[in-house]
């Protein structure tokens, strides 16, 4: 076993080669403070018949021992992977992808474990530079090394890998891949910084990044292993030449359509038209001939856009496609929109509950709860598609917590608006970017709902076509200039700032020129859909809708908590019985009152106040005889209070029994003439009674 060392944001990082995993291509285990990961990197010798993409599997593991907890359900073992744990192989995934040669089809898997996790020591970047290590040091052709970091922002001041308490009090949630060359990947929430700092901490983080690189350089360079060939496929030249001669105008003609399922069928004709002329005069080249037919496509465009700087629907470089917003569709659900960009179509729905309600997490973070929910829905025939439907993929996950991270910093504390939240983005059409369609539907039934968001927050994708030294940035891209073009940006923000980033790249990273004209461009676009959608509403609406529940909350002694809840939570019940009020008790003795009106929460309020209320000496009550004795009647004063009145002080005349003046079950007004040291209560009614 060989280990190396190295201090990184002030902790030292430990990668330990050969103890482990020894039977995959390439492991190591890293040590990041008392976050242990464990990574292997896996790879077949051959790619598997008709493959004609890499397939590429990123597995993010996470195993509860690593923080002391025993799973929950019945099994009390590890289950699905939770939210976060594909969110992290997300991450780990897509700076590693555009690191692989062109061609190369056998099929990788790369398994994350984290064994030990330390919260201050999150374990996503130590997963990804574990899983560029045991690739680097493998046979397996990665072109790498890459690296990643979080950096943060507090008091004006960029932080690598911020703790807990450091995150909490950042303006800056970014993480951020690359190589030592180049920026791969960006991920970032924000609370509304500039473009300016946000291009700043990119490039601190990256500054991180090339320290990592060399250090697993060093590492390769004494363990490395050397890489296995890798056969590239290429068509004849002759065949590839005829076929652009035959079909390039025709192709070029037909993807030069704004509507993208003409443009699919025009295209798909074109082929067909292709493949058979060609067929009849090379009849065993048919994989030949589809694959240099799609690679023309992709040239067509790429250097449609990037020498003669048109795209296929017509449109700007910077221009944003029609945009159309409508809210109030839904008249049941508490809040909706319709967001419309293109042929880009999101309906979005609102739901408030009780806090009670409230997502439970259950991973390897440090948060147990979410009151603010986004969820994302992709159906397959959003794109023109038939498939069986199934249950949200990685995708469908990555898109709703991007929407999720964006608005984010605009929703209201608990204490302002104690609501949980859930969003429901349902994608009714696709083509381009609609996560970012998701962020301005999600925003409009926000406000369609009445809640008192910070500021409205819009977010717009962006594309890049490089060829060489010379690039173009693409506002709002589609479909095709997504797939075939080299990034895709997507920035949300409000008027004030960014909220929230992520950014892929299909090639070997960009620089600062482009992430510069980038977010200025991106914050045009951003600038003139939020136009839009102000046109539709402006401010958040003043009441919530007659559907949602009415929340009130109060604030009582910790010590009375015990009183309202009751025995085996007898009380409590009894107060949502009777008033039809849902109530949440907090252990800071805050308690949430739901009631769909207002009419069962002062009810429920009422009671609760009655229960805690204390006995005042002085004060006059109209109670209940509970009980009687020879020396006097015990009377209920309050719920759970009782006091006694003295057989001298129940009338202005001699009482010879209690019997005489009262009964169990009568009412009577008493004053409370005393409370001893005991809190026993002493009653009068005589002196009620003089008082008249």
């Amino acid at each position: 076993m060989q280990s190396y060392t190295m201090d990184l944001g002030g902790r030292p990082l430990t990668i330990e080669i050969g103890k482990i995993a020894k039977q995959a291509n390439g492991s190591c285990m890293v040590r990041y403070g008392d976050t242990v990961i464990v990574v292997a990197a896996t790879g077949t010798k051959t790619p598997r018949e008709g493959v004609d993409f890499f397939p590429l599997t990123v597995d993010f593991e996470e195993k509860m021992y690593a923080v002391g907890k025993i799973p929950g359900g019945f099994i009390r073992r590890e289950g699905r992977p939770s939210e976060q744990a594909i969110l992290t192989s997300r991450l780990i995934d897509r700076p590693i992808r555009p690191m692989f040669p062109e061609g190369y089809h056998n099929d990788v898997q790369i398994v994350a474990t984290a064994v030990s996790v330390d919260p201050d020591n999150a374990p996503d970047m130590p997963a990804m530079l574990g899983a560029s290590c045991a690739l680097s040091i493998s046979d397996i052709p990665f072109e790498g090394p890459i690296a990643g970091v979080r950096v943060g922002l507090i008091d004006g001041k960029f932080i690598i890998n911020p703790t807990v308490e450091q995150a909490e009090l950042s303006l800056l949630n970014l993480a951020v891949a690359g190589t030592k060359d180049a920026i791969l990947m960006v991920e970032a929430g924000a609370k509304e910084v500039s473009e300016q700092v946000m291009l700043d901490a990119i490039f601190f983080g990256h500054e991180a990044i090339k320290e990592l690189v060399a250090f697993q350089e060093k590492i390769v360079a004494e363990v490395g292993k050397p890489k296995m060939e890798v056969e590239k496929y290429a068509p004849p030249a002759e065949l590839a030449a005829e076929i652009e001669a035959y079909g390039a105008e025709q192709l070029k003609a037909a993807l030069m359509d704004a509507n993208k399922l003409q443009r699919e069928e025009n295209v798909a004709r074109i082929k067909g038209e292709i493949a058979e002329a060609f067929m009849a005069k090379y009849p065993d080249n048919a994989a030949d001939v589809a694959y240099i037919t799609q690679k023309l496509v992709k040239k067509i465009v790429r250097r449609t856009i990037s020498v003669d700087k048109i795209r296929p629907d017509g449109r700007q470089l910077n221009e944003v496609r029609p945009v159309s917003c409508e809210v109030g569709l839904l008249p049941r659900a508490h809040g909706s929109s319709l967001f419309t960009r293109g042929q880009t179509q999101i309906l979005n729905g609102l739901a408030l509950a009780p806090l009670r309600e409230a997502q439970t997490l259950d991973g390897l973070g440090t948060e147990d709860s979410k009151r603010y929910i986004h969820h994302y829905n992709f159906p397959p025939y959003s794109v023109g598609e038939t498939k069986p439907l199934r249950s949200p993929g990685r995708r469908e996950i990555g898109h709703g917590a991007l929407a999720e991270r964006a608005l984010r910093p605009v929703i209201p504390s608990e204490e302002e608006f104690p609501y949980a939240i859930r969003l429901v983005s349902e994608v009714l059409e696709s083509n381009g970017s609609s996560s970012m369609g998701s962020v301005c539907a999600s925003t409009l039934s926000l406000m369609d709902a009445g809640v008192p968001i910070k500021a409205p927050v819009a977010g717009v994708a962006m594309g890049l076509v490089k060829d060489g030294d010379y690039f173009t940035i693409l506002t709002d891209i589609q479909g095709l200039e997504d797939a075939l073009g080299d990034m895709d940006f997507k920035v949300a923000g409000t008027a004030k700032g960014i909220t929230a980033i992520q950014m892929d790249i299909k090639i070997d990273g960009i620089n600062k020129d482009i992430f510069t004209q980038a977010l200025a461009q991106a914050k045009e676009g951003r600038e003139f859909i939020m136009g839009k959608m102000l046109e539709c509403i402006d401010h958040y609406r003043p009441q919530l809708s007659k559907y949602a529940p009415k929340i009130t909350s109060i604030t009582i002694d910790v010590d009375k908590i015990a009183k309202v809840i009751g025995p085996g939570g007898k009380t409590v019940k009894h107060i949502v019985e009777e008033s039809g009020a849902k109530i949440d008790i907090e252990e800071s003795g805050r308690i949430y009152i739901a009631a769909v009106n207002s009419e069962a929460a002062e009810k429920a309020i009422k009671m609760i106040n009655a229960i805690i209320e204390e006995a005042v000496p002085g004060k006059i009550y109209t109670g209940k005889v509970t009980r009687l004795m020879n020396f006097g009647a015990f009377v209920e004063i309050l719920p759970g209070k009782e006091g006694l009145v003295h057989i001298s002080q129940l009338s202005t005349e001699r009482v010879e029994k209690v019997e005489d003046v009262v009964s169990v079950g009568d009412e009577i007004v008493v004053k409370v003439t005393d409370i001893d040291q005991k809190g026993r209560i002493n009653l009068s009614r005589k002196a009620v009674l003089l008082r008249r």
